[in-house]
């Protein structure tokens, strides 16, 4: 398996595979892969002739500098279980800071007609400006045929494909369904750092979105709220950060329901000193 630190490295190997007609997925990480990943990985590779896995670890996304210096940074075990998925047909590229910003790492700003604004734009300050600079410059680098991300992470999902339309970059962004455990928690890279009680009390959290679901057919979008907030409340570890319903399209939290209308409930949960997310789409 070919791994670039160099992004003019990566680009000569993709220029001979993409000047025979193929096609090329690319599936942006921040690594400590897990089988979410392998997922998105696997998918782009039905679709694709090769595939090329970023694990970077993008320092303008975090708003908070501890978080940045604990996240997990694990190439290596990476490398491998990319290896059990396909040896010849993936690609890494693992570069440095400098390779992908060339000395200048700050953020651009951007305009997302407000998705931005919403939920975790509310509580990480300059996030999604650092997510839309490191993932157009990915697409410039690798100039993928399709780009594949996680539902996890929706509202992403959806600043990403606004990014894709107002900069007309010519790239397909595919959406992939949630990866979770057996227990039902959302995979992600930080449920490694869970402390063990907290890591027991996590899948609380869809337990309590598939709740507020059936909840959702017959009740008001104010009194799931109220219900999500009250069992939080009432939980010793889990400390709740925000539970929204909102309009699956642009964000924005429900005012009335609507039957023409797409809805998803989005959950930020602190355990600990880690915090999760979730989400599920509502009927």
């Amino acid at each position: 398996m070919e791994v670039y630190s160099e992004k003019n490295q990566l680009k000569a190997f993709l220029k001979s595979f993409k000047a025979k007609g193929f096609s090329v997925g690319l599936v942006p990480t921040m690594g400590a892969l897990h089988e979410g990943h392998l997922a998105l990985v696997k998918k782009a590779l039905e679709n694709n002739e090769r595939v090329v896995v970023s694990i970077f670890v993008n320092p303008t996304q975090f708003d908070n500098k501890e978080d940045l210096l604990k996240y997990p940074r694990t190439l290596e075990s990476d490398v491998e279980l990319l290896k059990t998925v396909s040896k010849d047909k993936i690609c890494v590229y693992a570069p440095t800071v400098e390779d992908v910003y060339e000395g200048n790492a700050v953020s651009k700003n951007f305009e997302f007609d407000g998705l931005e604004f919403e939920m975790e734009g509310k509580f990480r300050n300059g996030h999604f400006n650092g997510v839309g600079t490191i993932v157009k410059r990915l697409f410039e680098i690798v100039k993928p045929h399709d780009a594949y991300f996680g539902e996890k992470d929706f509202q992403q999902l959806q600043i990403i494909k606004k990014l894709v339309e107002k900069h007309n970059i010519s790239v397909n962004v595919i959406g992939c369904k949630i990866h979770r455990e057996t227990n039902g928690l959302a995979m992600s890279s930080r449920n490694t750092r869970l402390k063990p009680e907290y890591a027991k009390a996590a899948p609380f959290i869809y337990k309590t979105l598939k709740s507020a679901n059936e909840k959702f057919g017959t009740k008001s979008a104010n009194k799931v709220s109220e219900w999500v907030e009250k069992q939080f409340a009432k939980h010793d570890l889990l400390e709740l950060e925000y539970f929204i319903i909102a309009d699956a399209k642009t964000l924005k939290p429900i005012k009335r329901k609507s039957k023409k209308k797409a809805y998803r409930a989005f959950i930020a949960v602190y355990a600990d000193d880690i915090r999760l997310i979730d989400n599920i789409a509502l009927n």
